[in-house]
């Protein structure tokens, strides 16, 4: 097992002087001079967003005063560039900038927004409801000489939504000064994938802001979690510090093929340290690359599901794997009394019963989106998912656990059975979303994981989506990787049970995907291709390193838009952030689920080993 080493003061002297700091590109040019105070104070719209250098201290910056306070955010109208093909999205606005308050305080020069990495919704409504919600982010505060007293404050903010788990990556920026503050600007100059919302878009507006005193005894115990939150981050570098003197052209093949236009971020984790890079903005560098938090899409399924059941199986035993559905989501159609725990997390439930009934090979993608998909995933309630199912789905002709057939259905009813299943030996107020925060994540060093629910009538508690609705950050990502390739284990505590986990990396029972399970499960791995294998929510990809014959099997967290995390032995970590979809009419998909990020690992690791630092 391989420690990870991280005083906390080291720790959190390299989070605040590294971790937050934008590329020194980002710095083009004082704020005051990109954004003179005046234009801040005044209540006039911005014609189009500005250099992202502006959201971030430059090298003329001065240390600011502590800020402690909340920000009553009025609602405003999103400016977008290109236009929205629809601004009305299942009756939401999508032009709409939610009401809000956030609250911030400060740890030396980090702005601490209280509700850091939580969806933040909206608070006050006129009119029609706002589609988004954000989740705020660590920012920055300090003084430019020119700004006549004020001081300046900026943090990152994600704009996200409860329907569909795609996010713009954006930025604020406000002054304060003597309990005033100025107007809060906006913009969301970055992407992952959309799904309802089209086309690819830069949004910005500018929003009335009101400034209410915090209670001291929040604010300092903010400050105090913040500090403990930095200081468990995993070092930090930009990529270029791998191994400098290499071609950029080799760390850009981590995204490969998908072509730079479509790609937001990446990202490489050798010896417990995350390299790291984000993708230049239309605006220019995005000064908090650390803070993204992105829409991955099935990646959940890489998260929620094996999480769970692993934990699961730590703490009460493996046989929670041969559960059935059936016994714990009532209502179900009869076919889930035979489908196990373990049938769902390898998407084999013999359910969802519209395509081809071709086994030979399999068609894993066969009528996965058929019959009206999106009014499943658009119906909002567990009933109302559950109804939708009864009505358009039905029972494929073959026993659970022998065909892999991709159906986001599958991970929704298993997260479904294993919150009830929780319920069940904990009490009706435990939820299996809030005991991974607090018994794997947190213990990690992922405070925030904000996640997609259902939406319940009477704000009823919905369940977590297992199927997609995660927001992580490239260290979060770069942390649950390494935490599967650790056996479950993190610093000396098993989190998981440790011989599941240790199989599930080695893909021991996985499904072939074009296989009938039903005539044969044997996994032939020395064929003239690799063999598209599949269980508990990793794909995992076959691959020849170049300093072995022997072809290896890596597990692979997978999601829409080509999101891609990619575990390579010795600890080693290949993460892709990219927004590929909707795309314009003759641009091709790439393919997914290909072997580019081994293969980019493969080439960086082997330069490493030949020219040591």
């Amino acid at each position: 097992m391989t420690r990870l080493k991280h005083p906390i003061k080291a720790a959190l002297t390299l989070a605040l002087a590294l971790m937050l700091s934008a590329p020194h590109s980002a710095f083009a040019g004082a704020g005051s001079t990109l954004l003179p105070a005046t234009a801040l104070l005044m209540d006039t719209p911005d014609a189009s967003p500005i250099d992202n250098a502006v959201f971030a201290p430059g090298p003329d910056a001065l240390p600011a005063p502590a800020f402690n306070g909340i920000l009553e955010i009025s609602g405003a109208v999103l400016q977008s560039q290109p236009k929205l093909k629809n601004d009305i999205i299942l009756g939401r606005d999508a032009l709409k900038f939610p009401a809000m308050s956030l609250e911030f305080t400060t740890l030396h020069d980090v702005l601490v927004p209280m509700q850091r990495g939580t969806m933040v919704g909206e608070s006050k409504r006129s009119g029609l409801p706002s589609y988004w919600q954000v989740i705020p982010q660590f920012g920055k505060v300090w003084r430019e000489p020119n700004d006549q007293g004020w001081s300046r404050a900026a943090f990152p903010l994600m704009l996200v939504n409860d329907t569909e788990n795609h996010a713009h990556q954006g930025l604020a920026t406000f002054l304060y000064q003597e309990g005033r503050v100025s107007h809060l600007r906006i913009q969301f100059v970055q992407q992952t994938a959309p799904w309802l919302l089209s086309p690819h878009v830069v949004l910005w507006t500018k929003a009335t802001i009101q400034l209410r005193q915090g209670q001291p005894t929040v604010q300092a115990a903010t400050r105090q979690a913040a500090e403990k939150e930095l200081a468990a981050r995993l070092e930090a570098r930009p990529i270029g510090e791998f191994a400098p003197g290499l071609p950029a052209e080799a760390f850009s093949q981590l995204n490969d093929p998908v072509p730079p236009r479509w790609q937001v971020a990446h990202a490489l984790v050798h010896n417990n340290i995350l390299y790291y890079d984000a993708e230049k903005t239309p605006f220019g560098a995005y000064p908090y690359p650390l803070e993204m938090r992105f829409g991955v899409r099935s990646i959940m399924k890489s998260v929620a599901t094996p999480l769970s059941l692993l934990r699961l199986a730590k703490v009460y035993g493996p046989y929670v794997l041969d559960l059935h559905i059936g016994d714990y989501v009532p209502g179900a159609d009869p076919k889930w009394s035979k489908v196990r725990f373990i049938d769902a997390a390898n998407m084999s439930s013999g359910y969802g019963g519209v395509g081809s009934l071709v086994t030979h090979p399999n068609e894993e993608g066969s009528g996965y989106l058929d019959n009206d998909y999106n009014g499943w995933y658009q119906a909002p309630s567990i009933a109302e998912k559950l109804a939708h199912m009864r009505t358009h789905l039905k029972p494929y002709p073959w026993e659970p656990g022998r065909v892999m057939r991709y159906r986001d259905h599958d991970f929704f009813m298993l997260g479904l059975a294993v919150n009830n299943f929780l319920k069940s030996v904990r009490g009706p107020e435990a939820d299996i979303w809030t005991m991974l925060q607090e018994e794997v994540l947190k213990p990690i060093g992922i405070y925030a994981a904000p996640a997609v629910r259902t939406r319940e009538p009477n704000h009823q508690l919905g369940a977590v989506w297992f199927s997609a609705g995660y927001y992580p950050t490239l260290d979060d990502l770069a942390k649950l990787a390494l935490l599967y390739e650790n056996g479950g284990a993190w610093k000396g505590e098993q989190l998981l049970h440790r011989e599941l986990t240790l199989d599930t990396m080695m893909a021991k029972g996985a499904l072939d995907k074009e296989g009938d399970g039903s005539a044969d499960r044997t996994i032939v791995r020395d064929g003239p291709q690799p063999a598209q294998l599949y269980r508990m929510g990793f794909h995992f990809i076959g691959y020849t390193p170049s300093d072995s014959a022997v072809r290896l099997y890596f597990p692979t967290m997978s999601g829409a838009g080509h999101n891609e995390v990619v575990m390579y032995p010795g600890n080693v970590v290949g993460i892709r952030i990219a927004k590929v979809g909707d795309l314009p009419p003759g641009e091709k998909e790439p393919p997914y689920y290909s072997d580019s990020i081994p293969r980019a690992l493969d080439t960086l690791l082997s330069y490493r080993r030949t020219h040591p630092q």
